[in-house]
C-alpha cells in the first residue's frame, strides 16, 4: 500500500470513527482529541489528514451523503415492488435506524442542522445539498409510484416527497424530545394517507 493510499484509509476511519461521537454529542462537543482517540490515529497529528476542523465537518457530512444515496439508490433499483412499498421500506429503515442502538445511524442532518448551518456556509451548503438529493431520490420513488398506481397522483412527486421528508425530519425531532415512539408511528400513518392511490 502506497503512502497516498494509508493517507486515504486513515482520513476514512477518522471520519468513520469520529461519526458516532459526532451523533451522540454534536460537532461542537467533539474535541480533536476525542476524534482521533476514536479513530486510533496519534495525538496531534489531525491537521495532516484535515485542514481545519471545519474541512473535517465539511468530509463527515459529504461522506455521510454519499453513503445516504447509495442506499437510497440501492432501494430505487429494487425490482419486484411498488413505489408505495419503496416508500414504506424508506420510512421503516428510517425507524430502525433510530432505534436500533448504532449511533452512527443517526440521522446526521437532524443531529447537525440547527448547529453547523450558523457555524459554516460551507458546512450548511452540504446539508443542503444532501438533503436536495434526499429529496430527489424521494421524488423519483414517488413517481415510480405514480406510473404504477400505488401512490396518488393528487400532488406533483417533488412537492410530495419534500413533505414526506419534512415529516419525518420534524418526527425525528420529536422523537428525540419525547423519548417515545409516537411521533414515528403518527408520520408513518401521515405518509400512508398522503401517498396511497
Amino acid at each position: 500500500m502506497t503512502v497516498a493510499e494509508k493517507h486515504v484509509q486513515a482520513r476514512r476511519r477518522i471520519l468513520e470513527s469520529a461519526r458516532p461521537l459526532i451523533g451522540m454529542r454534536g460537532f461542537s462537543a467533539v474535541g480533536l482529541s476525542q476524534i482521533l482517540e476514536a479513530a486510533n490515529i496519534p495525538k496531534g497529528s489531525f491537521y495532516h489528514y484535515f485542514e481545519s476542523k471545519e474541512h473535517f465537518g465539511a468530509a463527515l457530512l459529504e461522506l455521510y451523503n454519499e453513503q445516504y444515496m447509495e442506499s437510497l439508490d440501492a432501494l430505487i433499483a429494487q425490482k419486484g415492488k411498488t413505489g408505495f412499498e419503496k416508500l414504506s421500506i424508506y420510512c421503516q429503515c428510517w425507524i430502525d435506524a433510530q432505534h436500533n442502538g448504532r449511533l452512527s445511524g443517526k440521522c446526521l442532518v437532524v443531529k447537525l442542522a440547527a448547529e453547523v448551518s450558523d457555524l459554516s456556509e460551507r458546512m450548511r451548503l452540504i446539508l443542503e445539498e444532501g438533503t436536495t438529493g434526499i429529496v430527489d431520490r424521494l421524488a423519483r420513488i414517488i413517481e415510480e409510484g405514480q406510473k404504477d398506481g400505488s401512490i396518488t397522483k393528487e400532488l406533483p412527486a417533488r412537492q410530495m416527497a419534500s413533505v414526506v421528508y419534512q415529516t419525518w425530519l420534524g418526527a425525528t425531532l420529536l422523537v428525540k424530545v419525547t423519548h417515545q415512539p409516537v411521533p414515528f408511528e403518527e408520520a408513518f400513518a401521515v405518509t400512508r394517507r398522503l401517498v396511497a392511490a
